[in-house]
């Protein structure tokens, strides 16, 4: 039995803790999260799942990083930041990753991670809290309106695959013409 099925069985019996992140925690979120956001499931993120993301999250504001343990294992995180713009008053919270482990979905561990980022937002003196899925990720919409997000708003991003592009441009310099 791996690791996960051993957690999923025992998941309603396991003792979830919820607390801010740590620098040790690092690689344990890193590599959940690599196993929830693959580009596979989600090609056109506009944001992308890497060190560079986790490490800018975590070293920009801490406070706002968050993470699920049960028996001492990252089983899920929350992630986001506070953004204040100028000649504003309101300050704004963007809940920009929130994953949680196969085998702990539907659990109430998500909900128990956005209820404590939902705090620190408000600790912070957030106003308007956003987070942004594919319009597809029915599960992640059904969420979030379960946990009182009501405004949805469109916005289209656009995507251009450069790979044949690149492939004739490095043929193209590889070959001495310009």
């Amino acid at each position: 039995m791996s690791n996960d099925e051993a957690f999923s069985q025992s998941k309603k019996r396991v003792n979830v803790e919820i607390r801010q992140m740590e620098i040790d925690d690092l690689p344990g979120v890193f590599h959940l999260g690599e196993r929830l956001f693959t580009s596979e499931d989600a090609p056109n993120l506009y944001r992308t799942w890497d060190e560079y993301e986790v490490i800018g999250l975590f070293y920009n504001e801490t406070e706002l990083c968050l993470v699920a343990e049960a028996n001492r294992k990252i089983i899920g995180f929350a992630m986001g930041t506070t953004i204040t713009k100028p000649r504003s008053a309101w300050k704004y919270g963007h809940l920009v990753w929130l994953g949680v482990a196969e085998a702990f979905q539907r659990s109430g561990v998500a909900e128990r991670l956005f209820s404590n980022f939902l705090e620190l937002m408000l600790e912070e003196g957030v106003r308007i809290l956003m987070v942004d899925s594919e319009a597809d990720n029915t599960p992640a919409l059904d969420f979030f309106r379960k946990m009182g997000f009501d405004k949805s708003e469109e916005h289209v991003y656009m995507s251009l695959n450069l790979d044949e592009q690149l492939r004739i441009y490095k043929k193209r310099h590889a070959s001495g013409r310009e």
